[in-house]
C-alpha cells in the first residue's frame, strides 16, 4: 500500500510538472480494450511522413494502469522475414513513392499505414531498426547490441532462451495490467502453456504470433474439372487414347473385406449423416485394380466409376466426383490412388498431351515446401506429428509426449507415398527436385493436385488458369483415414487433420538493456501488446488502418458474418490494390505494404475476403464439416482425450536440456524443415530404404531412438510436458 501511495504521488507531482512546464499534456494512461483514454485517431494526411503520433489527453485510470509519457519513442527490431515485410516501406517496394486507397502517398523509410495507425492510437513514435531477417537471424543481429533496441523479432525458442537468462522483460510480471493479453491466455491454455518459459516462475518472454487460430491450415486442392471429366455422368467413360497405367507397387491400406461406416456432411451442408464403404459389395478399388493385370485408362476409370457405385450403393449417383470434390466427401488413401492412375494414364483427355503430373508440390526446389508432401502422407494414413506443431511432437492417448521419427508407423505411411512414386504417382519434378512449381504445372495443365495453403493458391484460378473453359483448382475435404485415438483398440476412420493453427515460432520481446530503467519506454511497449490483443487492435493489425475497410454513413463498419463472428468488410479500393500490387496475394499485400500480419494475431476474415469465389467454395466446405464435428482436429486446450491437445509450440525446456538437445545433431539437420535444409522423410519417399541401419519401418524407427539420441530427446520433452501440465493445473 505504501508503495502504492508512492506511485500515485510520483504521478500526481509528474502530472503537475508537466502542466506547470505548459508544452507537454498529461502522460498517457491505457484503458482496459488497450487504447489510451479518450484518445482519436489522428487524421488522414496525403503525405505519410507529416503523419505523427497524436496523444490526447485522459481520464484518470485505477492504479496499476499502464502509463507513460506521450511521444515515447519505442526502437523496434522487428518485422516478419525480409525487408519488404517491416514497419517501414522498403526501396523496392516504395518505389518513387507509391499511393495506396487511404490517398496516402508512401516513400521509402516511411511507416506502412498501419504502423502510422497504431503510432496514433497508442501516442508513440516507432524508430524502424528491423534489419530485415528472419526471427532467427534479426535476432542473433541484436543479441550483443539489445541496447539499441526496445523490441526484437526472434524465434519463440531464442527468446524463450535469451529471457531465462535476464536479456528480456518477463511479461508475466506485468499481465495484471495487460487485460486484454491476459484475457486471450485465458481463454486459450495452450497458448499461454506454448510461450511459458519457466513453470516454476511462469515466465513469458515474448508476444506470440499467430498466422490465423483455431482454424485449418493446408488443405488438399485438386483440378476438380478433371475429377468431372473422368467420373461423371451416364454410361462408361470413352476415350480415343490413353495411356497404360504402370505396373501396380503401391498395396491397400483400407480394408479389403467388410464395410466402414463414416462421417460426412450432407449434400445441402446443412447436418452430418453417415455413409458406408462397403468392400464385400465391391472390393477394394485398388486390390482390384492390382489383380486385373494390365489396364489402360479408360479401363481403369471405368473400374473406378463402378467401385464408386458399388462400395456406396449409389450414394454419389451419377455424379460420383463429388467422392472426392462434393461437400459429402468421404475419400480415403485407396480411393485417391485408384484417382491418380486414372489420372495420370488418361492425358489425352484431359489437357491433350501424352503426359500428366499427380501429386505435386508448389517449389519443388525448396525443402520448405517439398516437405508438405510427407505432410500430406500424415494426413493420408492417420500418422500424428507429421505436421505438428514442434517438431514431429504430438500428445498420445496415454498422455505422454511422442515423436513422430521414433514411430513405427511414420515410416509406413512413406512405404505407401514411395510406392506411388514407383508407379508415377508423384510429379518427376519432386524426385528431381527441379525448379518447376505449381504455378508452371497448372498454366499449363500439367499437375492434379498437392497439399498446401488454399488462399494464395486458389489465385491461380483467376490468373493461371481458363475459368471461361471450365478449369478449376479448389480446396477438397480431408481424407478419411484410420485414426488411433485411443477411443478403439481398432482405431477410428475419420476425417481429422493435425494442420491446426495454433503459435507459430516466431515472437516478439521486449529488451531489458533497450528499456532500461526507463518505465515509459517499458509500458509503452507492454501497451502495445496488450492493445494488439484487443478486438480494436486485432482487426488494426489484420486490416490495416480504417481507410482500409468499409464503412456506413455513420462511420461504423460495414461487416459480414465469419465464423459465428461480425468482422468488417475490407473497401472496394483496397481490393483494388490487393490486385494491382500482389496479383491478388492477400499475404504479401498484407506485409508488403499495409504493414499487418506481421506479428500477433493474424484475423481470417481479412484474408477469406480476400479468398477467389472457388477459393471460398472449397474452403467453406471444409469449415461446415468442422462446425458440424464431422472434420476432427486438436484444440488449443488440455483436452479430456489428450489425444485430441495441440501440443505447444514451446515446451519450457532449461538452457541445461536446449544444450543437450543442441548436441542431437542428426535429430536437427537429418530432419530439417528449412529452405536449404535436407530431409531424410523427403528421401525415404523418393529412394525408399538406401541404409543398412535402415532397412523397414521398425529397424528405422529404432535407429532414430537408439542411434540418433532419439529416446534422450523424447525424455526431455516428456520431462518439459509434465512440468506443463503441473503448472497448468496450478493455475486452475
Amino acid at each position: 500500500m505504501k508503495k502504492m501511495r508512492s506511485a500515485i504521488a510520483l504521478a500526481l507531482i509528474a502530472v503537475m510538472s508537466m502542466m506547470l512546464l505548459g508544452g507537454c499534456g498529461p502522460r498517457i494512461q491505457v484503458q482496459p480494450d488497450g487504447t489510451p483514454a479518450a484518445s482519436g485517431q489522428a487524421a488522414q494526411t496525403t503525405d505519410a511522413s507529416a503523419t505523427a503520433a497524436q496523444p490526447a489527453d485522459t481520464a484518470a485510470q485505477p492504479a496499476g494502469a499502464l502509463t507513460y509519457a506521450p511521444g515515447t519513442k519505442l526502437r523496434m527490431a522487428t518485422g516478419y522475414n525480409s525487408t519488404k515485410t517491416g514497419l517501414s516501406f522498403d526501396a523496392e517496394t516504395a518505389g518513387a513513392g507509391i499511393t495506396l486507397a487511404d490517398g496516402v502517398t508512401y516513400n521509402a523509410g516511411d511507416l506502412k499505414p498501419t504502423w502510422v495507425a497504431v503510432q496514433n492510437e497508442l501516442g508513440v513514435v516507432f524508430e524502424d531498426k528491423y534489419q530485415g531477417n528472419g526471427a532467427s537471424a534479426e535476432f542473433e543481429y541484436w543479441k550483443e547490441r539489445l541496447g539499441d533496441v526496445d523490441m526484437v523479432s526472434g524465434t519463440a525458442a531464442l527468446l524463450t532462451e535469451n529471457g531465462e537468462a535476464g536479456s528480456l522483460v518477463n511479461i508475466a510480471e506485468y499481465l495484471d495490467q495487460m487485460p486484454n493479453f491476459k484475457a486471450y491466455l485465458d481463454a486459450n491454455p495452450i497458448v499461454r502453456l506454448s510461450i511459458t518459459g519457466n513453470t516454476d516462475t511462469g515466465a513469458i518472454y515474448f508476444s506470440p504470433y499467430f498466422d490465423g487460430v483455431n482454424d485449418i491450415e493446408r488443405m488438399p486442392l485438386m483440378r476438380v474439372d478433371w475429377v468431372q471429366k473422368l467420373l461423371d455422368g451416364e454410361g462408361e467413360f470413352t476415350a480415343d487414347a490413353s495411356n497404360d497405367l504402370a505396373a501396380a507397387v503401391y498395396e491397400p491400406y483400407m480394408p479389403t473385406s467388410g464395410s466402414v461406416e463414416v462421417d460426412v456432411v450432407n449434400a445441402e451442408g446443412t447436418a452430418a449423416e453417415k455413409v458406408t464403404k462397403n468392400y464385400d459389395a465391391a472390393g477394394n478399388i485398388v486390390a482390384n485394380m492390382n489383380g486385373a493385370g494390365s489396364l489402360d485408362g479408360v479401363a481403369a476409370v471405368n473400374m473406378l466409376r463402378k467401385y464408386i457405385d458399388e462400395a456406396y450403393d449409389g450414394y454419389y449417383g451419377t455424379q460420383r466426383s463429388d467422392l472426392f470434390i462434393g461437400q459429402n466427401a468421404a475419400w480415403d488413401a485407396d480411393e485417391l490412388v485408384a484417382l491418380l492412375r486414372c489420372v495420370v494414364a488418361n492425358p489425352q483427355t484431359l489437357n491433350g498431351t501424352d503426359s500428366v503430373q499427380g501429386l505435386f508440390t508448389r517449389e519443388d526446389s525448396n525443402n520448405q515446401r517439398r516437405v508438405d508432401m510427407f505432410r500430406f502422407a500424415g494426413t493420408l494414413f492417420g500418422v500424428r506429428g507429421l505436421e505438428s506443431r514442434q517438431d514431429y511432437l504430438f500428445v498420445g492417448a496415454d498422455g505422454a509426449m511422442h515423436d513422430a521419427r521414433q514411430e513405427v508407423d511414420t515410416y509406413k505411411a512413406l512405404e505407401y507415398l514411395h510406392a506411388m512414386i514407383e508407379e508415377g504417382l508423384i510429379s518427376k519434378a519432386f524426385v528431381d527436385k527441379s525448379e518447376e512449381n505449381s504455378g508452371t504445372y497448372l498454366e499449363n495443365d500439367l499437375g492434379f493436385m498437392h497439399y498446401d495453403y488454399n488462399q494464395t493458391q486458389t489465385i491461380l484460378n483467376e490468373t493461371k488458369l481458363d475459368k471461361d473453359a471450365g478449369e478449376k483448382y479448389m480446396a477438397v475435404m480431408v481424407p478419411v483415414a484410420r485414426w488411433y485415438d485411443g477411443t478403439s483398440e481398432d482405431g477410428v476412420y475419420m476425417h481429422f487433420t493435425e494442420s491446426w493453427r495454433s503459435v507459430k515460432t516466431d515472437g516478439w520481446g521486449i529488451s531489458k538493456a533497450g528499456v532500461g530503467s526507463d518505465q515509459d519506454k517499458l509500458n509503452a511497449a507492454l501497451a502495445l501488446i496488450d492493445f494488439a490483443y484487443s478486438d480494436k487492435g486485432q482487426i488494426l493489425l489484420s486490416y490495416g488502418p480504417d481507410a482500409f475497410i468499409k464503412t456506413n454513413a455513420d462511420g461504423s463498419y460495414v461487416t459480414f458474418d465469419f465464423n459465428g463472428k461480425q468482422m468488417p468488410v475490407i473497401a472496394d479500393a483496397t481490393k483494388e490494390d490487393l490486385w494491382n500490387l500482389a496479383d491478388g496475394n492477400y499475404t504479401n499485400f498484407a506485409r508488403f505494404y499495409l504493414g499487418s500480419t506481421l506479428s500477433f494475431v493474424k484475423n481470417q476474415a481479412f484474408e477469406y475476403q480476400c479468398t477467389t469465389e472457388i477459393g471460398q467454395e472449397g474452403a467453406g466446405h471444409i469449415s461446415r464439416a468442422i462446425a458440424l464435428g464431422v472434420v476432427k482436429h486438436p484444440e488449443l486446450a488440455v483436452a479430456q482425450n489428450s489425444w485430441y491437445t495441440s501440443v505447444p509450440t514451446v515446451l519450457p525446456t532449461s538452457s541445461v536440456e536446449n544444450d543437450k538437445i543442441s548436441g542431437y545433431t542428426e535429430l536437427t539437420e537429418k530432419y530439417s524443415q528449412q529452405k536449404d535444409g535436407d530431409n531424410i522423410l523427403l528421401s525415404l519417399i523418393i529412394k525408399g530404404y538406401t541404409d543398412s541401419n535402415m532397412s523397414d519401418a521398425q529397424s528405422t524407427a529404432d535407429y532414430v531412438a537408439n542411434s540418433w539420441s532419439g529416446k534422450q530427446y523424447l525424455g526431455i520433452k516428456e520431462g518439459a510436458w509434465q512440468r506443463d501440465l503441473e503448472y497448468y493445473q496450478s493455475m486452475n
